[in-house]
């Protein structure tokens, strides 16, 4: 791919014009890279995922060089629908018949660990996201309906997940009154998010830990080995261990990743507060996520903005008119918001795998990835990042459950895996719009 997708869509070292960026807490950025530096591990990639690995290693007392190409937080981490979900991104029967009864039951544990390090970080480090309960899931079919209500029951009976909330459609039309939605479903376990400032109190959280952070900092080529050594464009950094943390970004610095893992582009709008009109749109401050292949997402931000996400796009480029782009889902969602005015709107680029399940792998004998969530990010790769950090401290159980994960790679490696999707999700979309 000869794109480079750390730049080809954004200024660098500069957050993009989101409402995230326009509410962050400040923090000063961090020096690049000079010089030749030794570390017992280095990470690379400052999102959820690098983050937290960072910070586990170094509250483990090992010494962390932590490199980011742009600023922390600045990919899928900062830009994202703030949804921290239940379970894994795939149904619990749809893992149960990938890999067994027992082994989904482990995904799920995790799945769940993984939300509460997120709760637990956030209490710990005292970080300011404006983390709140409840997640909702929305059916524009009846058929779709009666499939949520089924999972909320298979969660009861079979896992003991007694957080869902059932609704029928004047319950959810009484919660979230669009025409569109014909009933759904409420998860009180999950929860949403600032997701920025999530990333930013992690990144606090690992500086005062110990961690060098060094943004604008990108890893042009890492030489495997015992130490590992990775050049960048102001120094090297040799180190015991390496964390791949990159997700959307990773380019060509691991082919075994990149054949796994594919980055796509998603889009979000702010519209200008909507004050009393807010109630149109949620009348209690949870999000909703939608059943469509496409997924809708939608929550109202702390100063009563709808954040609307829907449209992915295929190529690698950010359309010219992203506003535009997120208007027509949202209007098929909520038809009177259609003169509204749209004060943000942004693109982010997240990474899918062909199960959409992440991709956790031993790359190298000292060098560990994960990537991959697949749009499930706020939890999973918070926890990715914990997971890893034990591993190389020896704590392996978590890392090889997640690693276990059978992850095929797209027909074709890297060359073939993006037409084939824009095929896949044209198909997709077409079936979402016909209703069937």
């Amino acid at each position: 791919m000869g794109l480079n997708l750390l730049y080809s869509n954004d200024k660098t070292g500069v957050y993009p014009n989101s409402w995230y960026a326009a509410t962050a807490h400040d923090l000063p950025p961090f020096p690049a890279l000079e010089g030749d530096t030794r570390a017992d591990v280095c990470v690379v990639g400052a999102g959820y995922t690098g983050l937290s690995a960072a910070l586990h290693l170094a509250e483990a007392g090992l010494s962390v060089v932590l490199l980011e190409a742009q600023r922390v937080g600045f990919g899928a981490s900062g830009r994202n629908g703030g949804q921290l979900g239940s379970g894994q991104r795939v149904e619990q029967d749809g893992l149960e018949a990938l890999v067994g009864a027992d082994e989904a039951q482990t995904l799920w544990k995790l799945g769940e660990e993984a939300k509460d390090l997120v709760k637990g970080l956030i209490a710990r480090h005292d970080i300011d996201c404006d983390l709140k309960p409840g997640v909702a899931w929305a059916g524009s079919s009846k058929s779709d309906v009666s499939h949520l209500h089924a999972y909320a029951d298979l969660l009861n009976s079979r896992y003991g997940y007694d957080r869902i909330e059932v609704m029928d459609a004047a319950g959810f039309h009484a919660l979230c009154p669009s025409p569109d939605y014909r009933g759904g479903v409420v998860d009180w376990g999950a929860g949403h998010l600032h997701p920025l400032n999530f990333a930013l109190g992690l990144a606090r959280a690992a500086r005062d830990a110990g961690v060098r952070i060094h943004e604008g900092t990108e890893v042009l080529e890492i030489t495997e080995g015992r130490p590992a050594r990775l050049r960048c464009a102001g120094g090297t950094v040799t180190a015991d261990h390496v964390v791949l943390a990159c997700n959307g970004y990773l380019g060509g610095l691991n082919g075994q990743v990149a054949a796994r893992v594919m980055p796509i582009n998603n889009f979000i709008a702010a519209t200008e507060p909507l004050g009393e009109a807010a109630a149109k749109v949620l009348t209690k401050d949870i999000a909703v996520a939608d059943s469509r292949f496409v997924v809708n997402y939608f929550r109202l931000s702390a100063d009563r903005r709808l954040l609307f996400g829907g449209g992915e796009s295929y190529g690698y480029r950010f359309p010219s008119d992203i506003a535009a782009k997120v208007r027509k889902p949202m209007c098929e969602i909520y038809p009177h918001l259609r003169d509204v005015k749209i004060d943000y709107a942004w693109g982010g680029t997240l990474a899918i795998t062909m199960k959409r399940l992440p991709y956790l792998a031993r790359v190298a004998p000292n060098i560990l990835s994960a990537s991959g969530y697949s749009g499930h990010g706020v939890g999973t790769a918070t926890h990715a990042g914990q997971l890893m950090a034990q591993a190389i401290r020896g704590e392996t159980q978590g890392f090889d459950t997640m690693a276990r994960i059978p992850n095929t790679p797209f027909p074709g490696g890297a060359a073939l895996r993006n037409p084939l999707l824009v095929l896949a999700m044209t198909w997709f979309s077409l079936r979402d719009r016909l209703g069937f």
